[in-house]
């Protein structure tokens, strides 16, 4: 049996990893699952499981955090990320294990076949340490391009480049982000606004501001309308139609 510990700080999404796994990989044993990363650390240093599957996208602290502090770290590790394009690229060049969400259950398959070979070969967690410590360098831009969401109960960093657009709503602003995740922060949507370095983000209507790479099409009229790439419609205004038609070199 491939003895697994599953760390996810979203309980559907452990179930449903549990459930694939059940149905697909019987040869794994969940000995444990976590929604809290902090508490795994000592059950993955003491119980030295074969593999982690582990979400990398976790507030307060994330997989890479939980990694750097483990130190048991002969397993292999399967990293699950729901939108992190930039992450994915970095696991791939390092032959990290990773599984896009929603999980696929062709792809686990073959992730724990992979698995069960280093087991074999006795090669789990061999290239572990050259692997983390290339993905957290080439995470690193990312990471200082993050912004923190305070939220009524808790901080939640985000990447920059995963904010699809905002919302405004009086003195509040909601924040809809690439992989479907919404924010409610009690900031006005101009002092929000002033958290995004980035000239990813445009202004336009005094309601709303989109992150450039996410529009879809630009529908034409007095001010317009834009189309997201998650098929929502935001309105554009007379005031803000030129600065957007010039940021997107429409004539």
């Amino acid at each position: 049996m491939i003895r697994a510990i599953i760390v996810d700080d979203e309980q559907w999404a452990i179930d449903s990893l549990k459930w694939e796994l059940e149905k697909f990989c019987p040869e794994v044993d969940v000995l444990e699952t976590f929604t809290n990363p902090l508490e795994a650390i000592h059950v993955i240093n003491t119980q030295h499981p074969d593999c982690v599957f582990l979400d990398i996208e976790m507030p307060e602290v994330d997989g890479f955090q939980l990694l750097k502090k483990l130190e048991y770290r002969r397993f292999d590790l399967v990293i699950t990320t729901a939108y992190s394009q930039y992450a994915i690229e970095a696991f791939k060049e390092n032959a990290v294990n990773y599984l896009l969400k929603p999980i696929d259950p062709e792809d686990l398959i073959n992730t724990v076949n992979r698995i069960k070979q280093n087991r074999e070969s006795k090669k789990l967690g061999q290239n572990f340490e050259t692997a983390l410590k290339n993905i957290i360098q080439k995470n690193s831009f990312e990471r200082q391009n993050r912004v923190p969401l305070a939220l009524a109960d808790k901080v939640v960093m985000v990447s920059v480049q995963d904010i699809m657009y905002c919302k405004a709503d009086g003195n509040y602003t909601h924040v809809f982000m690439q992989n479907g995740k919404k924010f409610l922060l009690s900031k006005t949507i101009k002092n929000f606004s002033e958290s995004l370095h980035s000239d990813l983000f445009l202004r336009v209507h005094k309601s709303f501001i989109v992150n450039t790479n996410f529009i879809e099409e630009y529908t034409r009229g007095d001010g317009g309308e834009l189309l997201m790439t998650n098929k929502q419609k935001i309105p554009v205004s007379r005031t803000h139609k030129e600065e957007l038609l010039h940021s997107l070199q429409i004539k």
